[in-house]
């Protein structure tokens, strides 16, 4: 008779991945590889739409004002960074729990050379940061109409026909 045993073969990498992080966090919640940041490190969410015209990068920055993060362009390459504080620390307070992340942050975006950087465009509002990247006139898609041969020949001896 023989047996077949279902085996899962990543099982050992799922062993290996719990015994580093019981390895590396001596308090729970520090640190957990899983995740791979550390608490007190965030980045900011971050949607991208296209449409016909331009591209655009909407960047949740909750409690930020605008002193508190850069935007730059540089060979196409846009880069988000700053830094979120915690804004009072009080002396003998006693916090249960803390969830909201706190640090500094970069996130950078390879832009397509479709884009006209000298109009790039940014807005900061209600801890949203809204950038509109218009792209160049030149790719643009556009139509274009195509002249048949003998189109204009062919119609005229059907009308003809008609007739």
């Amino acid at each position: 008779m023989t047996w077949m045993i279902k085996r899962d073969p990543f099982q050992e990498l799922k062993n290996l991945r719990e015994e580093m992080n019981r390895a590396f966090n001596p308090v729970p919640g520090l640190f957990n590889l899983e995740e791979g940041l550390l608490r007190g490190q965030w980045s900011p969410n971050v949607d991208i739409r296209e449409d016909e015209n331009a591209i655009y990068l909407e960047a949740d920055l909750p409690g930020l004002k605008p002193g508190d993060f850069r935007l730059s362009i540089e060979n196409y390459k846009l880069t988000l960074s700053g830094e979120r504080r915690l804004e009072h620390e009080e002396k003998g307070e006693n916090y249960h729990r803390v969830e909201r992340s706190y640090g500094s942050f970069t996130r950078s975006f390879t832009l397509p050379t479709t884009v006209n950087i000298d109009d790039v465009k940014a807005d900061f509002k209600d801890g949203v940061l809204r950038i509109s990247m218009p792209k160049r006139e030149e790719v643009k898609a556009r139509e274009i109409q195509v002249a048949i041969k003998g189109a204009d020949e062919a119609a005229k001896s059907k009308a003809a026909e008609v007739k």
